[in-house]
Formats: structure tokens, sequence, C-alpha cells
């Protein structure tokens, strides 16, 4: 498992669409409508077992939450699962709101 930071995931999200990662956000539902990422998916972490078929273990996936503690148990656990392709979002989106894209509401 590798973290990337926000700034590592802000390149990659500039680069060409093949190369962009897959991104999953595991806060729950009044989170997300807080904040978050442009085209992510949110599979709030409970969800994660019984939602595996939506993860594509072929593609790069970036896993998100507030602060990378909760995406951090989600990797580990996928990577249990036999997903190859994980990264965890170091600081998560409060990383991203703080240094990337001030416009994303902290709280």
């Amino acid at each position: 498992m590798r973290e990337l930071s926000v700034q590592e995931l802000a390149e990659m999200l500039r680069s060409d669409a093949a190369a962009k990662p897959t991104l999953i956000d595991v806060r729950e539902p009044w989170e997300w409508e807080l904040a978050r990422l442009p085209d992510a998916t949110l599979i709030p972490m409970q969800q994660i077992p019984s939602r595996l078929s939506e993860i594509d273990s072929s593609h790069p996936a970036v896993v998100y939450c507030h602060h990378g503690v909760r995406s951090l148990q989600v990797v580990a656990y996928l990577q249990r699962e036999g997903y190859p392709h994980l990264h965890n979002l170091a600081g998560g989106i409060d990383a991203w709101s703080r240094q990337v894209d001030p416009s994303v509401p902290l709280y």
C-alpha cells in the first residue's frame, strides 16, 4: 500500500483520462454532502465488503476519508482481498481542502 499526497493526486487528476485513478470515498453520506472530490464514488467504510464488485481491481484506485485513518483501514482490507493497485490519500479530504482546493469546504 502506498500513501499518496494530495499534491500527487492533483497531478494525477490533471493527466489524461486513462491514467486517472478511481476515487473511492469511504466517509458517511452526511460527510459526502458537505465536501467531496469530483468524480468520486461514495462507498461508506461499513459497506465496502458488500460492494466489492463495484471496485475494479485492475484499475488504480485512491481511497480517501476525512483525515486518512478510515481509508487506510479500507486499503489494508482491500489488499487482503486481492486488490493490488491502491493508494491511501494522506490527510484525506481535509488536506485536499487545505493544500489543493480551498473551495472544498472544511468540516
